[in-house]
């Protein structure tokens, strides 16, 4: 192979791939100006990160079947369940309290953390002196696993729910007795 041909091969593939980081930052940008919705795009992302906190993506105990997929509370959209129960069913002082609890998180860079000094920065608030903390790690806990257990692949999958128990089959045979 000519060896300035693959030069210009290799500067080509860095260039793209340059363009494609500097759109990738771009969008960030963009979504983060236009964002729209009760909660900023920061508070989407830390409730979205205390969601995955609480219930983690992986494989239960009891599989349903054996080809079964992890499944977490990222996986089931309890994140979005959060944000539409906390911005339509609670009240605005609840409301406001849950946004403080939330910025502060924020301002302690709870997004850069991993998952296990996630977990301790979260049982810090359930185990606090401060009422609105604690009272911010229970909302947030029990939304998440109402969210979560309640989802249809859940239900169906691991609860073997059933929108109607029982069968009926219209088609069967009758036999007569005299």
């Amino acid at each position: 192979m000519d060896r300035r041909k693959s030069l210009k091969l290799i500067g080509g593939s860095a260039v793209g791939i340059a363009g494609l980081v500097f759109a990738n930052w771009k969008w960030q940008i963009i979504d983060q100006l236009t964002h729209e919705g009760f909660f900023s795009l920061k508070e989407e992302q830390t409730i979205r990160a205390i969601a995955d906190t609480i219930i983690p993506e992986g494989l239960p105990p009891i599989l349903p079947s054996a080809d079964a997929k992890p499944i977490g509370a990222l996986s089931t959209g309890t994140h979005d369940y959060i944000n539409k129960v906390i911005a339509q069913c609670y009240e605005p002082t609840d409301q406001e309290v849950i946004k403080q609890e939330l910025q502060k998180l924020i301002s302690q860079d709870f997004l850069k953390l991993d998952r296990q000094e996630r977990e301790k920065r979260l049982m810090a608030l359930a185990e606090s002196e401060v009422e609105s903390e604690k009272e911010f790690f229970k909302v947030m806990k029990s939304e998440t696993i109402t969210g979560f257990t309640t989802v249809k692949e859940v239900m169906v999958n691991y609860r073997n729910y059933q929108v109607a128990p029982g069968f009926y089959n219209g088609c069967a045979e009758v036999t007569q007795k005299a």
